[in-house]
C-alpha cells in the first residue's frame, strides 16, 4: 500500500514538473519574440533574405494538400511580389531521394510567378535548428525574415536570436484549432527541446559547402 502511495505521489510530482516546464518554456519564447512578428506584409520591414521553412506538401491521411504548406507558399510569394524580400532560401528535408521539400516548394513558388533566380535551396533543413544555423554558417546571413505559421516563427526567431541572427517573422495563415491540434501539441514539446539543444550545444546534422547569395 505504501509503495503504491509513493508511486502515485511521484507521478503527481512528475506531471506537475512537466507541466511547469512546458508552460515556462512556451512563455519565455513568446515573450521574447512578440515584437518581431508580423501578419501584415505592408508593415514588415524590408529584409534582403527570406527563409521559407519547409513542410510536407501532402498530409499523411489520403494524400490531401497540407494547408500549412499552401499558406506558406502564399505568404512567401506575397513578400517577394511586394519587394519585402529580395531573395528567398527554402530550407527543408531532403533526407530521402523520394522526399524533397525544398524542390517542391521551389516548383510551386515559380508556378505562383516568382523568378527562379531569386530562389536558393537548402536541402539539409531537417530541423528548425538546422535551418537557422545553416542560414548563418552555410549561406552567410545574419539578418532574415522567417516565413512560416506564427507558432513556428516564434520558435525559429528565438533560436535565431541565440545564434546572433536578427530575425523577423512573417506569419503565414494558420489552420483551424481542430486541424492543427496535433501540430500545436508537438510544438509545446519542441519548445522544451529548444532549451535542451541550447544546454547541450546541439549542432546541425550537416553543414557542407558555403553558398553565396548575390547582393
Amino acid at each position: 500500500m505504501l509503495k503504491k502511495r509513493n508511486l502515485l505521489y511521484f507521478l503527481i510530482v512528475f506531471i506537475c514538473v512537466c507541466g511547469l516546464l512546458l508552460y515556462f518554456c512556451n512563455k519565455l519564447i513568446i515573450d521574447s519574440v512578440k515584437e518581431k512578428l508580423y501578419s501584415d506584409a505592408n508593415k514588415i520591414p524590408f529584409n534582403r533574405i527570406g527563409l521559407l521553412l519547409g513542410t510536407t506538401k501532402y498530409t499523411s491521411i489520403a494524400g490531401f494538400n497540407n494547408p500549412y504548406y499552401t499558406y506558406r507558399i502564399e505568404a512567401a510569394t506575397n513578400l517577394l511580389k511586394m519587394n519585402k524580400i529580395k531573395y528567398i532560401i527554402i530550407s527543408g528535408d531532403n533526407g530521402r531521394e523520394e522526399y524533397n521539400e525544398p524542390e517542391l516548394m521551389r516548383i510551386d513558388l515559380i508556378k505562383s510567378g516568382v523568378d527562379s533566380s531569386k530562389i536558393f535551396l537548402d536541402y539539409a533543413g531537417f530541423r528548425t535548428l538546422d535551418s537557422i544555423v545553416r542560414l548563418k554558417e552555410v549561406f552567410g546571413q545574419d539578418s532574415v525574415t522567417i516565413i512560416s505559421q506564427k507558432f513556428h516563427n516564434e520558435r525559429a526567431i528565438y533560436i535565431a536570436s541565440k545564434e546572433g541572427i536578427m530575425a523577423y517573422g512573417f506569419n503565414a495563415k494558420d489552420v483551424t484549432q481542430k486541424q492543427g491540434f496535433k501540430t500545436q501539441l508537438r510544438e509545446k514539446f519542441a519548445r522544451v527541446k529548444v532549451f535542451l539543444d541550447l544546454l547541450f550545444g546541439t549542432k546541425p546534422k550537416f553543414l557542407g559547402k558555403k553558398v553565396s547569395i548575390p547582393t
